[in-house]
């Protein structure tokens, strides 16, 4: 893979020279002739190693200038592997250096296989610090990630393949409703394979527009377009080594649908604006809520991209199919956002887990997470009951004490059944104006204004 060097430098010949022997090794050179200029360009763009000169006033050997220079560039990018070049016999101001935050030195006039050599090291010394903190961030963030659950007898067939296609190297489609939980799949896919110390590289291809989606993708480089001041890695790239994840597959544009597939056959690519083709080594795991083949009839997805896509498929059933793993998750919501709100201590009646088991939830685990979510801030007490899942969900409609006290409308004129609905919803609230109104689906303002029309007597 390619490595940008910045070299900084007062001396002409001297940036010429390691321009033309890093170029001969593949690297990619920005040039200062000064540590103002080396500090603008890392403010601009990043870089995979600095070289610098530790002499920048030619009339003295002290290396003050240099050493500022270090100090800047550390202070800037504290993750850069930074190479200080001293003249023959300055030992003292290069063990200084090192001190202060160099990676390595070499002295002037230089050995080419030396330099190169020290250079490589420093390049892929940075290049693994910087992998190990974000392994380390992403572990960070897993110990609070949220749990796949699956122990609902309509799981059983999927966690055995799952088991299965996890330590291969197999492309997986992962296929199901929306808001089934298909990205906790593809994260717990991940976790079991052998590629779970890589990163994980999640895309969502809703939401990359057509004019971009090279870009994004596959990188580019500096001037390959108007916008294009830097380097760019794109995604295959940042998930070298590890699993890409797009989400949303059956959102690819025809055009750009040519492009994926190339990939995915021989492992190549090329950033846009560049004519080098750079290797990467990516487990793709991709998830859809649409029928492939019927877009494949449609003309809107090619028939080749689907095959390698699905090398193996799995199918996660929705949660109205899973009824057993409700109260679970339920629970592990209830967690979260109790912390998050600090909430802690709450928890559910038992007759609040039953309406909960009991809905049909056409809108998946993502429905559950957010009806717990607003649960947590309504609660007024310690126990969460049917009543804090609030009027806008129909979870309320399935609990059975709602339902049976639901008042008999035969015969009532309009007046006289809003009246019944709500002394009822009172009643269900032991009086509670706000509850009542949340139950009925009206403002407490509007709800006041009702009993002030019909005369109910109201005490909180």
């Amino acid at each position: 893979m390619t490595s940008r060097i910045l070299i900084a430098d007062d001396q002409a010949d001297v940036l010429q020279a390691l321009r033309l022997l890093l170029k001969s090794e593949g690297h990619t050179c920005v040039c200062a002739d000064g540590p103002r200029e080396a500090i603008e360009k890392l403010r601009r763009e990043a870089f995979d190693a600095a070289l610098i000169d530790l002499n920048y006033t030619r009339d003295t050997t002290s290396g003050e200038e240099g050493l500022a220079l270090l100090a800047e560039l550390k202070k800037l990018a504290p993750e850069l592997p930074v190479v200080v070049m001293t003249a023959w016999g300055s030992i003292d101001l290069a063990v200084r250096a090192m001190r202060e935050g160099a990676g390595d030195f070499i002295e002037k006039p230089w050995d080419n296989t030396r330099l190169l050599s020290i250079l490589a090291t420093q390049v892929a010394l940075g290049r693994s610090q910087r992998r190990a903190a974000k392994l380390e961030g992403m572990l960070k963030q897993g110990e609070g990630a949220e749990p796949f659950i699956a122990e609902a007898p309509s799981m059983r067939p999927l966690l055995d393949l799952l088991d299965r296609v996890a330590p291969s190297d197999a492309n997986v489609l992962i296929l199901g409703e929306n808001g089934t939980g298909k990205g906790l799949l593809a994260r717990e896919l991940h976790r079991r394979s052998a590629r779970a110390e890589a990163p994980l590289v999640k895309v969502n291809m809703g939401g990359i527009a057509e004019t971009v989606f090279e870009s994004e993708m596959f990188g580019h480089v500096r001037g390959a377009f108007t916008d294009a001041k830097a380097d760019r890695i794109g995604r295959f790239e940042l998930a070298d080594g590890g699993t890409l994840f797009l989400d949303e597959i059956a959102n690819i544009p025809p055009s750009q649908q040519p492009k994926l597939l190339r990939v995915l056959e021989d492992g190549e690519l090329e950033r846009v604006g560049s004519s080098r083709t750079l290797k990467v080594d990516v487990r793709l795991v991709s998830a859809t809520n649409a029928d492939l083949a019927d877009e494949v009839a449609a003309g809107r997805f090619r028939k080749d991209l689907l095959y390698r896509l699905n090398t193996v498929e799995l199918r996660l059933p929705p949660l109205r199919e899973r009824r057993e793993d409700i109260a679970a998750m339920a629970r592990d919501f209830l967690a979260r956002a109790a912390q998050r709100y600090r909430r802690e201590g709450l928890r559910f009646a038992p007759s609040t887990l039953r309406a909960l088991e009991q809905h049909a939830w056409p809108g998946n685990v993502r429905e559950l997470a957010h009806v717990i979510e607003r649960a947590v801030l309504m609660a007024r007490g310690s126990e969460i009951d049917s009543l804090d899942l609030g009027s806008g969900s129909a979870v309320v409609a399935d609990a059975p004490a709602a339902s049976a006290a639901a008042p008999a409308l035969n015969g009532m004129t309009l007046e006289q059944a809003e009246q019944a609905m709500i002394r009822n919803a009172l009643d269900q609230c032991r009086g509670n104006i706000q509850r009542a109104a949340e139950v009925l689906g009206l403002s407490r303002g509007a709800l006041y204004r009702r009993l002030e029309k019909y005369g109910l007597a109201t005490e909180e």
